[in-house]
């Protein structure tokens, strides 16, 4: 899609100034462009807006007070000198900010999202996302930007601007598959997949679907899967699979998720004068007695996704859970009022401001890092001995990646098969160096 060549609605109501593409389309008048925005993310804690990533600029140092900074500094500089063994994502995470900042801002938020305190989850996830992102790094970033504001981030983690499809990122998906209608190709939806057949010598012959209640086989020339590995293993059918494959498959765990869309006609906190609204793309919800995750503000996203965005600004409120608790089997009522009574409490909305509300479950969002997942090098060494099996996104792969990520996956699944090489570590390779791709 071609990066806009005019400042959006957004952007002439702020004065803000971005690169325009030459001979780009006017968001105004054309729904295929992309937009650049600005990556704005803070923390919500003690009912204030702290800086995501931290940084220890005056309105930290002033929230958080001196006592807590001083004992911040000495945790971080104690775990400079004495790195832990990183067995565990806590570990990990004391190494780069040291424990008494990661007790306030990451214990607790990451037990939320993943159901597990971090001394039980892997250090792969760290290595996953967090990569080479330290207290030291975001401070360095935060001073090298005050001293030059033009400069790049270091890790990807700090970056401060991205394209965004002006209706979201299914719009990508739309697009990509009209490109593929036009060149004679056939997409099918709502086609469940019920198995994979091989031929004993790992290679896939054709996959069965079942599409409208009728069943039938298509001819596999290659196969790129990005369902849940847990359901893809299970479903090779022809092939010898190792019962220790199969079980640690079987058994990977994955943190389920549920979202509130909420239409409001504003919010209670205000930034910079902005009409009625926060310039934040997401919020970090680490106040200790909300089940809330994060926020979404999509307004600032692409405010194209909202009917009236100067009077009125669309929320997703993010959960993290498991099918069948509590929280999962919560009707919709039940759950629009939980969310909407955790914003009143935190001071984001008053309750007489919404609008309107929707809710919507995803199981298994994000793959895990414990349980089984330590022995997943067996699954993932049984899946790339065949030769026409493709894994890619994050369920493909069962990596916490970025969606960037994925979509390379896709890409170098592409350019193996244009180039007919056999191996596939390049495909598993993806996001597995130091620093991210995005950055090179």
């Amino acid at each position: 899609m071609p990066l806009q060549g005019a400042l959006s609605i957004d952007d002439r109501l702020l004065g803000r100034q971005v690169p325009l593409e030459t001979g780009g389309p006017d968001p105004d008048k054309s729904d295929h462009v992309m937009l650049q925005r600005e990556r704005i993310s803070r923390i919500r804690y003690r009912h204030q807006f702290f800086s995501y990533p931290l940084s220890l600029g005056w309105d930290t140092v002033h929230k958080l007070g001196w006592p807590s900074l001083w004992r911040m500094s000495k945790g971080y500089i104690k775990a400079r000198v004495a790195p832990r063994p990183e067995q565990s994502l806590a570990d990990f995470m004391i190494n780069r900010f040291g424990e008494p900042l990661y007790a306030t801002f990451f214990r607790d938020y990451t037990t939320k999202v993943w159901g597990r305190a971090p001394e039980h989850i892997a250090a792969d996830w760290g290595a996953q996302r967090i990569k080479s992102l330290s207290l030291g790094r975001a401070v360095a970033d935060y001073i090298r930007r005050k001293w030059k504001p033009s400069a790049k981030a270091q890790d990807t983690s700090l970056i401060r601007h991205f394209w965004y499809p002006k209706h979201g990122p299914g719009q990508l998906w739309e697009t990509m598959e009209q490109k593929i209608v036009c060149h004679g190709g056939i997409v099918r939806h709502h086609a469940q997949v019920i198995s994979l057949e091989g031929n004993g010598e790992h290679h896939i012959k054709n996959v069965r679907i079942r599409e409208n209640g009728v069943e039938q086989q298509l001819d596999a020339d290659f196969v790129l899967s990005s369902m849940p590995v847990a359901e893809l293993v299970p479903s090779v059918y022809g092939e010898e699979c190792p019962s220790a494959v199969l079980e640690t498959a079987e058994k990977l765990p994955y943190r389920d998720f549920m979202t509130v869309g909420l239409l409001v006609r504003r919010l209670s906190v205000r930034s910079d004068g902005r009409r009625n609204i926060v310039p934040d793309c997401w919020i970090y919800v680490q106040e200790p007695d909300v089940k809330m995750g994060r926020i979404q503000i999509f307004n600032n996203w692409s405010p194209y996704l909202v009917k009236d965005p100067d009077h009125t600004v669309w929320l997703g409120l993010e959960y993290f859970c498991q099918q069948g608790d509590a929280m999962w089997n919560m009707s919709d009522a039940e759950f629009l009022s939980l969310a909407t009574e955790e914003l009143v409490k935190m001071g984001i909305i008053q309750r007489e401001d919404v609008l309107d509300g929707v809710c919507l479950r995803v199981p298994k969002a994000y793959p895990a890092y414990f349980d089984s997942y330590e022995k997943f090098p067996l699954v993932q060494n049984w899946l790339m001995q065949f030769d026409n099996l493709y894994c890619i996104g994050r369920n493909g792969q069962h990596r916490y990646n970025n969606m960037d990520h994925s979509m390379l996956t896709a890409m170098q699944a592409v350019k193996l098969i244009q180039n007919q090489e056999k191996s596939q570590q390049a495909l598993w390779s993806v996001n597995t160096e130091r620093n991210y791709q995005e950055k090179k």
